[in-house]
């Protein structure tokens, strides 16, 4: 696979999605004890002095969301975990979702992280090596998340692929609906990145009528008129707990607003 999200790491999808995720873990764990399973997991820890330097997303991210003021208190949350991860100050280092989540975690709290590629899955042992509450696992994480998710008791699973393959968008969509039918009580997460309506589109119809209550939170930075860019994200929520949209508003909001084109906006809905 020719993706590396190092070259895209504390870009504005990041900071939804990790933002609106810490959120869920948050929220979730209120019930007791969570087992997080993360089917896309990457390398845990991304140095942005490497190849986002080449990306320069992370200067239009996290860099920016580092030196915003008046951040609303999910993006704050986010920031204070981004700070931690630089104890020297600046935004070097960015926490994938392995740390992040691992990290807000409370006792008895599990993370799974799989990752497909061997080099990256050494990378995330790496990252997760003093966190005992965390391990990564080699392979499909589609097969294994939604095998693994039979035996437990409402989990949270995030689908996060890099949507370079062509099956990934079905893929997403028919491992949340395993996950559901075997357990109706989790709460599935799939981020996506949104180009065209279209095939946005083709996704939520998939799921929809089939997959429980779902929350949409989009995040656009421009008009979704040219499929060749990423032009905002959503991050997809099946089964989403109470407080879900107001979350969604709030961080989605202020990305649009402070990190997109003039007109970019938020678009949160339901089915």
């Amino acid at each position: 696979m020719n993706y590396r999200h190092s070259f895209h790491a504390g870009n504005f999808a990041d900071l939804v999605k990790h933002a609106l995720v810490l959120w869920l873990v948050q929220t979730l764990q209120a019930r007791g004890p969570l087992t997080v399973l993360d089917t896309h997991a990457g390398a845990g820890l991304y140095d942005l002095s490497g190849d986002a330097t080449r990306s320069k997303e992370a200067e239009a991210g996290v860099a920016r969301l580092m030196t915003a003021q008046g951040r609303p208190p999910l993006l704050d949350a986010l920031a204070a975990r981004v700070a931690a991860a630089n104890p020297d100050g600046g935004a070097r280092f960015y926490p994938g979702s392995p740390l992040l989540i691992a990290d807000a975690l409370e006792a008895g709290g599990t993370y799974v992280g799989y990752e497909l590629n061997p080099p990256v899955r050494a990378l995330l042992d790496q990252a997760l090596a003093d966190r005992p509450n965390a391990q990564a696992r080699e392979g499909d994480g589609y097969a294994l998340a939604a095998a693994e998710a039979a035996r437990l008791k409402a989990p949270l699973i995030l689908i996060d692929p890099p949507f370079e393959k062509p099956d990934d968008y079905v893929r997403s969509a028919e491992t949340a609906l395993t996950v559901i039918q075997r357990d109706p009580t989790a709460t599935v997460a799939i981020w996506t990145p949104l180009k065209d309506l279209e095939t946005f589109d083709a996704f939520t119809r998939r799921l929809e009528g089939r997959a429980g209550p779902t929350l949409v939170a989009e995040a656009r930075l421009r008009p979704l008129t040219n499929p060749m860019k990423m032009n905002g994200c959503a991050l997809v929520i099946v089964n989403p707990p109470p407080g879900a949209e107001a979350a969604a508003q709030q961080v989605c909001a202020w990305v649009a607003d402070s990190l997109g084109d003039p007109g970019g906006k938020a678009e949160i809905w339901s089915f």
